[in-house]
């Protein structure tokens, strides 16, 4: 019995089907049951029940799974430590980085992987908060930078690496200046900004609590360009990341109506369960030397 027959076998208890197993592992159908036959041989037992559904664990073989994972695990371990102990590094690093993500910290993360990691593949994908935290919680990614407005969850591993203000803005002239805003009138205009996104949404959750309004009508637009190019259109008022909101107001586009209470905390993030993983290590540490720097 090899590890490759262990990996069959544990693909074939995962997916249910030969069929499926032999297109993750990209091995030919007559390869996979020859694998499972062979397995089934070596231990005098009966793992798999064939089923017109599929293939089935019997006692046996879900008692064996538990076995064949571990020491799956275990070979993953054995060939890391000793790509260690060679001195290179080698593999996938699959990152999540949203739009309003500290672009310094990427690129300084991407460079420094680069010169140190060589063979240290990484594949970088955008999206916004939501997607990124799912994306680590489900495995698609390794790793990525969010934004957290509150605490971050228990499960996962963080490294803070800025902070940022929210600002509401306004097209200038469509509020009244005056030393107090009248925020139930504000409630009477639209308020855009992208309800998905953790910190802009719990913002103004906070806004709307603290004077005790709530919008009559709510803009949500994914992207904080759109959102910009909305409230500076004169659409209504909304919220904006304090690098786009001074932006926009050096150049005349909005005026800044207040400061949220709410401090925004730009974290790399991944599962804490993941911590001995030596890619997501070397990242770990390029990250925390420069915050500390």
């Amino acid at each position: 019995m090899d590890i490759y027959q262990l990996k069959t076998l544990v693909a074939v208890a995962r997916e249910g089907s030969i069929t499926r197993a032999s297109e993750l592992l990209h091995l030919s159908q007559p390869a996979v049951s020859a694998h499972i036959k062979a397995i089934e041989d070596a231990l005098g037992l009966t793992l798999f029940e064939r089923t017109s559904r599929g293939m089935s664990l019997t006692r046996d073989g879900e008692r064996l799974l538990v076995k064949a994972e571990q020491t799956l695990a275990a070979h993953r371990a054995l060939m890391d430590e000793a790509t260690r102990v060679k001195g290179r590094l080698v593999g996938k690093l699959r990152l999540g980085a949203g739009s309003n993500s500290n672009h310094e910290a990427i690129g300084r993360l991407l460079t420094r992987l680069a010169e140190r990691c060589p063979d240290v593949e990484v594949a970088l994908k955008h999206g916004n908060s939501v997607d990124i935290l799912g994306g680590i919680r489900n495995g698609s990614l390794d790793a990525g930078f969010y934004n957290e407005a509150d605490e971050p969850d228990p499960e996962l591993a963080t490294i803070e690496v800025s902070r940022f203000k929210i600002y509401l803005a306004a097209a200038p002239g469509l509020v009244v200046a005056s030393e107090a805003l009248d925020w139930p009138a504000l409630a009477d205009l639209p308020w855009v900004y992208p309800t998905s996104s953790a910190c802009c949404g719990r913002a103004a959750e906070d806004l709307f609590e603290l004077h005790q309004i709530r919008p009559r009508r709510i803009v949500s637009v994914d992207r904080e360009d759109v959102t910009r190019a909305l409230i500076a259109g004169g659409i209504g008022v909304g919220l904006l990341h304090a690098g786009t909101a001074k932006a926009a107001q050096a150049r005349g586009e909005v005026e800044l109506l207040c400061e949220s209470r709410r401090l925004v905390r730009v974290l790399f993030a991944q599962l804490a369960s993941r911590a001995s993983d030596p890619v997501l290590a070397a990242a770990t540490e390029i990250l925390r030397t420069g915050t500390a720097a």
